[in-house]
């Protein structure tokens, strides 16, 4: 395996007409755009591209796009957003399919404060205990530093009854502060691999994947590059949709990819992380940068 690195986004973007780019770890880390990644937003726009932000953060589209104009991501930066939240919302309010049509009305939502606007516009009844739900909305853990076995006692109730589970953010884990911090899917994970019924929602996916070349509006799929820093959610993802991948070293993966010093990826220590699963980068670029 012999894997390009790019030093710059330049170099790739007359490849392609449209851009799928994760938030956290590639455009911010949650309180301020990451240096370069905000410009090479601006060099793709003047460049005629086409580009949809894609975050697993369990919230609505508009609420995530509110949240990084705060931080120094304005909507001019990008032309669309989507959120693995806005899909789970989409899906809970229409309930077009088997699984979302069954779940009943009320809801154990295991969340945050910061994810109560998901609940929306959606006419759920919410409960405390799963002796009173018919399903479970999992946006994530009340506090950064919450463990998975602060929920063990609720989800092995919840198991009892088999009440199906809807995840809203897929990812495990997110830094916080320069810390790892508990996301939706652990719990969702520990559910499923305990015989749960979860229905999962954002990346690695195929149907967000399928929303934003909506957005987009560009058929091709080979015009379209998907940038993440995420083997598990957003390579294997944009593999799976069948999209060339930009992996960013310097995001989640940076202590195993030894990019602690700031200098640039080294492929002999990121290509064994690609041998064995579903990932096919075109590149490995140590941040977002033009």
């Amino acid at each position: 395996m012999s894997i390009e690195v790019v030093t710059g986004l330049r170099a790739l973007a007359p490849r392609y007409e449209g851009f799928v780019i994760d938030l956290w770890g590639v455009i911010h880390d949650g309180a301020a755009p990451l240096p370069g990644a905000a410009e090479c937003l601006r060099s793709l726009i003047d460049a005629s591209k086409r580009i949809v932000l894609l975050s697993n953060a369990p919230r609505r589209a508009d609420d995530a796009a509110r949240r990084i104009a705060r931080i120094g991501v304005p909507a001019g930066l990008y032309h669309h957003l989507m959120t693995s939240g806005e899909e789970a919302w989409q899906h809970l309010y229409r309930r077009e399919d088997p699984f979302h049509a069954a779940l009943g009305r009320r809801c154990l939502h295991i969340c945050s404060e910061r994810d109560l606007e998901i609940r929306e516009g959606l006419g759920l009844e919410y409960v405390d205990t799963a002796e009173e739900a018919e399903f479970i909305l999992n946006t994530g853990p009340a506090a950064w530093e919450d463990r998975l076995e602060d929920y063990e006692p609720l989800m092995r109730a919840a198991l009892e009854r088999d009440l199906p589970m809807v995840c809203a953010n897929p990812d495990l884990i997110v830094m916080h502060g320069g810390r790892p911090a508990l996301c939706a899917g652990a719990l969702a994970k520990w559910y499923e691999d305990a015989g749960g019924r979860v229905r999962w929602h954002g990346k690695p996916f195929r149907g967000v994947y399928d929303a934003c070349l909506g957005l987009l509006g560009i058929n091709d799929r080979s015009r379209i590059l998907a940038i993440g820093d995420s083997l598990r959610t957003d390579i294997a993802g944009a593999a799976g949709a069948g999209l060339d991948s930009l992996l960013i070293a310097g995001g989640i993966h940076a202590e195993e990819f030894g990019m602690g010093g700031g200098g640039p990826p080294d492929p002999q220590r990121i290509e064994p992380a690609l041998r064995g699963g579903p990932y096919l980068p075109v590149g490995i670029a140590g941040s977002l940068c033009w």
